[in-house]
């Protein structure tokens, strides 16, 4: 139905700035603001039409020619862009910059922001008890750099793995650890593709492939901009030796400021932690143990975390996961931990008085971070 890209003349103004728009987010379906509506044409509107299950019609775009085209109110876009996202696509919104009643000739328009499966922010569209994680990685050799972040929270980690033998294991480990919804590659993890290939079959996840200009060795900057912190808190200030995690971690933060538009302002801790600090658990140990999934069918129902979690709130149901996930090996901290449970185990009534305040609490975590980032999109606007 309709006119190929390829084959336009003569096209219209508006339909010129959808494709000078679209030839940069190749990648992205682009939704494209009309009046009230989010607009798709060409190959988007195909492809958005048959995966939202909408009505895909054709709209002029010069002379005698048609474009294939489907659109989603505007007030309802959060659901549209869940549901591609979840497919795993990468959405571009292109929203008006003036207001049309006022504009002179065609009205500016410009793309905002790139949601991607690691990137989401509305709690609508995320998890309650579950972290939405997004993980860089930078492979030099036989080495890797790794950074992950929760962009809803801001809870950002970042290691090394330079072990005698058998990095890609755990490298294996930690990808399952933290089961990313995207993962951001470099040039030569992205030409592994036997690595990548291993990785998508243990979690299914969507990959970004980066050039290694965007892994950066700024060291300096970094520690400017962030506080950089050990895995018991203590800020670090020497990180000469950790060159494979400073690229991993400005790959990611690299990859924020493209698809955000901005800087995260509530992106501004990163924990450095060492591999060694948790028990090993590999990616088949985690599937036989079904913490958070069952083998048969990924389901939540059955499984230890199923089991265990009476907790009362969206943050703590998250600490718990990350608790189970990253079983402790340093007998201080397990007794320390097993000391906390077992006085709330014992009081009665301080155990009642928990529950009954947390039970007022609403996830303070997320609203913080998305308060924080809508404000700066309203200052840059």
């Amino acid at each position: 139905m309709g006119a190929k890209i390829e084959e336009l003349e003569n096209v219209s103004p508006m339909m010129q700035n959808y494709l000078a728009t679209k030839s940069q987010y190749k990648d992205c379906i682009l939704f494209y603001r009309l009046g009230d509506f989010y607009e798709m044409f060409f190959d988007d509107a195909t492809l958005a039409s048959r995966e939202l299950e909408i009505t895909l019609t054709s709209k002029a775009c010069g002379g005698d020619q048609k474009a294939p085209m489907c659109g989603v109110p505007f007030h309802a876009a959060d659901i549209y862009i869940s549901k591609l996202i979840n497919k795993g696509y990468k959405v571009a919104i292109c929203e008006q910059l003036e207001d049309p009643k006022t504009a002179k000739g065609i009205v500016k328009r410009d793309v905002i922001r790139v949601v991607t499966p690691g990137t989401v922010l509305e709690s609508n569209m995320l998890e309650e008890k579950k972290n939405n994680y997004i993980m860089s990685i930078y492979k030099n050799g036989l080495y890797y750099g790794i950074a992950i972040c929760d962009i809803s929270t801001g809870d950002f980690y970042a290691t090394d793995i330079k072990l005698k033998d058998n990095n890609f294991e755990k490298l294996l480990d930690e990808y399952a650890r933290f089961e990313p919804a995207e993962i951001v590659v470099n040039e030569a993890m992205g030409m592994s593709s036997k690595e990548l290939d291993t990785l998508k079959d243990r979690v299914n996840t969507f990959v970004t492939k980066k050039e290694d200009k965007n892994f950066k060795n700024d060291k300096d900057l970094l520690l400017k901009l962030y506080t950089l912190v050990d895995i018991d808190g203590r800020e670090l200030e020497d990180i000469e030796d950790r060159e494979l995690v400073v690229r991993a971690i400005n790959g990611l933060l690299d990859y924020f400021t493209e698809t955000q538009k901005m800087k995260l302002e509530h992106i501004n801790r990163i924990q450095i932690y060492e591999v060694q600090k948790y028990m090993a658990l590999d990616i088949n140990a985690r599937r036989s143990l079904e913490i958070t999934e069952r083998m048969r069918d990924k389901s939540k129902k059955g499984t230890l975390i199923w089991v265990l979690d009476k907790t009362s709130t969206s943050m703590g149901g998250r600490m718990l996961r990350r608790w189970l996930n990253d079983p402790l090996l340093e007998i201080d901290e397990i007794r320390a931990r097993h000391e906390a449970v077992g006085e709330l185990k014992n009081n009665l009534m301080l155990r009642g008085d928990l529950i009954d305040e947390l039970s007022k609490v609403y996830d303070i975590e997320r609203l913080a971070r998305q308060n924080c980032f809508w404000k700066c999109k309203c200052k840059r606007a």
